[in-house]
């Protein structure tokens, strides 16, 4: 029995995700997009994936370029997920946030948990999605304790070990249980 479409994205929303903007520079033009699609593939070689709907516009910039980085959202970066999840285009997503680079030349934040630069290994189209496998060129790790930005049920939180005393307010965390779908 086909798998209604509306079914499979309310079963989707449930599955946490950790945030993280993708992004390239194509003949000094950068391009990026805000995504929870990231999966470890290989540790040897290292070999990560990302899927990106074919129709987003960095997704075209980030296949002509060859490259590109995945940068894993702290908590504090919220606002940057919003950013390049919204209808700012190329360049001016790029305004806010402090941006390096190391082997490929593809943006990495400095605020990032950790940015994997990549080159693209192979790329595979499934549905409205292309599968992107990138070999890992450079990591960049950020040497603080901090929470990652995590997407479930629409809405953004963060991860804390649960403890007696801790609760979703004090984590300034989302309590997820009463939103609806």
């Amino acid at each position: 029995m086909p798998i209604d479409v509306d079914t499979f994205r309310t079963g989707m929303r449930r599955l946490a995700g950790h945030v993280c903007i993708v992004t390239t520079s194509f003949q000094g033009q950068r391009a990026g997009l805000t995504a929870t699609a990231v999966s470890s593939v290989a540790a040897e070689p290292p070999t990560l994936l990302i899927c990106i709907n074919r129709q987003n516009s960095s997704h075209s910039v980030i296949r002509q370029s060859g490259i590109f980085a995945v940068n894993v959202l702290a908590l504090e970066d919220q606002g940057l997920a919003n950013r390049f999840a919204s209808r700012i285009l190329g360049e001016e997503r790029f305004a806010e946030g402090v941006w390096r680079t190391l082997d490929t030349g593809a943006p990495l934040l400095e605020s990032a948990l950790v940015s994997f630069d990549c080159r693209i290994a192979q790329a595979v189209e499934v549905g409205t999605h292309g599968v992107l496998f990138g070999a890992i060129e450079g990591i960049r790790v950020r040497q603080t304790q901090t929470k990652p930005l995590l997407y479930i049920h629409g809405s953004y939180g963060g991860f804390a070990v649960p403890g007696a005393s801790q609760s979703p307010e004090v984590l300034g965390m989302p309590t997820w249980g009463q939103i609806e779908s």
